[in-house]
């Protein structure tokens, strides 16, 4: 009798490649949206007559949006399915996206902001759940590293697209329009993505997992990777989960603090590549996000190959060193501070990606989209304490100081590492989500 192939060693079918592209448009969605309100606002400030105050309210309102939709949206995927939501929330952005280019009022603006930042924190835990259940386990690394690495493509293509616009008559809600093409191209490449069979057979489905396995994979392919069970939120703080949840939460929030102070010291790096403010800045952006999209590619194959725990201490290890050096060494130079930079930016691709690998790989089908909006969720406290917190923390105490408190909390995220950080590789995602770590 011919033995049935494993869902978890199926080779990476074109339809693997479908779900790995299309669930890599909320990243994509995310980075093009948050990266073209800062091109916007450039006209928008004085066509709104923008104070500091509005424009604080509009970045706290797409943090606060982010917030809520993550933590909510994983729950809400986890009881109704990834397809569903998969398909709801990008017509959201879109329809959201094309409502902002009509605002005429500041509380319109923040309004619509949260709104938007609701829908796309929604799209991160239902479109990496997706991904990482259908991915073989050999593959799983290479389609994380994909998803990460598209956040970095969005930010790039918004900049390309505000540096088009920036000198176009009402620009800014052209800018804001503009998402609605690739919100319809996702919308159109998810359309005929089937369910995902982990979750149909959590929720007991039986037959339409078969339907699903059947369709796409053939008769010959193991079904016995889940049973059924029921969601509960509770069980994110069962004492195995919960521990898991402040790992993940803060090896995040060790990069995510950081990679603001880089980001906001790379204002001046442009400067000093001969960047100027305005329309040349989004230009210097591009550098920017290619810099951190790069690390990204090797790190897809090094998950493989070195494994998760080695690469996350090695890479905090590194980053920590670099942002250390900016900080201890005296007026540097340019190219002392772009080697500095682009070292930071280039090993910060494994833990990036780990961010989202090790929480889908960590929790069980039934909470799996739970976890991940939990632990990003938690991650945005980070984000928003960054925001508001390093410019003041500039301007009193100078990039010195900032940067060598990001080397500090560099150094709290390689510590937590050697301590917490489970290896994953080589496991079927039933094995990890079940595993002691």
């Amino acid at each position: 009798m011919k033995s049935k192939k494993s869902f978890d060693d199926l080779e990476f079918t074109p339809l693997h490649k479908k779900i790995m592209l299309w669930g890599s448009g909320g990243p994509f969605l995310d980075g093009y949206v948050l990266v073209i309100i800062g091109l916007a606002l450039q006209q928008l400030t004085p066509a709104l007559e923008l104070d500091a105050q509005w424009i604080g309210l509009v970045g706290a309102a797409t943090l606060v949006g982010l917030f809520i939709g993550t933590a909510l949206f994983g729950y809400v995927a986890d009881l109704f399915g990834r397809k569903l939501m998969f398909m709801i929330d990008i017509i959201a952005i879109a329809v959201l996206s094309f409502a902002t280019m009509f605002i005429s009022s500041p509380i319109e603006l923040v309004i619509l902001r949260f709104l938007i930042g609701i829908v796309i924190g929604a799209d991160y835990p239902i479109a990496t759940s997706m991904v990482a259940e259908f991915s073989p386990t050999k593959q799983r690394a290479f389609t994380m590293g994909f998803i990460a690495a598209m956040w970095y493509v969005g930010a790039t293509a918004a900049n390309m697209v505000g540096f088009l616009l920036y000198d176009v008559a009402d620009g800014w809600r052209w800018m804001f329009g503009s998402a609605v093409i690739p919100c319809l191209v996702i919308l159109l490449g998810r359309f005929h993505l089937p369910e995902s069979p982990r979750w149909l057979l959590k929720k007991g489905r039986t037959e339409e997992c078969k339907q699903v396995m059947n369709q796409f994979f053939g008769k010959d392919i193991s079904l016995n990777f889940e049973t059924a069970e029921q969601t509960k939120y509770s069980k994110l703080f069962e004492p195995v989960y919960l521990k898991r949840i402040l790992f993940v939460g803060i090896i995040w929030t060790c990069q995510v603090i950081p990679m603001f102070a880089i980001y906001t010291f790379g204002p001046e790096i442009i400067e000093l590549l001969g960047f100027t403010d305005g329309k040349d800045a989004a230009l210097g952006n591009i550098v920017i996000s290619i810099f951190f999209m790069a690390g990204c590619i090797p790190a897809m194959y090094w998950l493989n190959s070195v494994g998760r725990r080695p690469l996350l201490i090695g890479s905090f290890a590194i980053m920590t060193g670099a942002l250390a050096l900016l900080g201890v060494v005296n007026n540097p130079s340019i190219w002392l501070i772009v080697a500095a930079f682009a070292i930071y930016a280039f090993f910060s691709g494994g833990p990036g990606i780990l961010q989202w690998l090790y929480p889908n790989e960590l929790f069980p089908t039934e909470i799996r989209a739970s976890a991940v909006g939990a632990v990003m969720s938690f991650s945005r406290i980070g984000t928003i304490v960054s925001t508001y917190g390093l410019p003041l923390f500039m301007a009193s105490y100078g990039i010195s100081a900032t940067l060598l408190v990001g080397a500090a909390i560099s150094l709290l995220g390689l510590l937590v590492s050697v301590f917490m950080a489970p290896e994953t590789k080589g496991l079927a995602l039933e094995t990890t989500s079940a595993a002691s770590f």
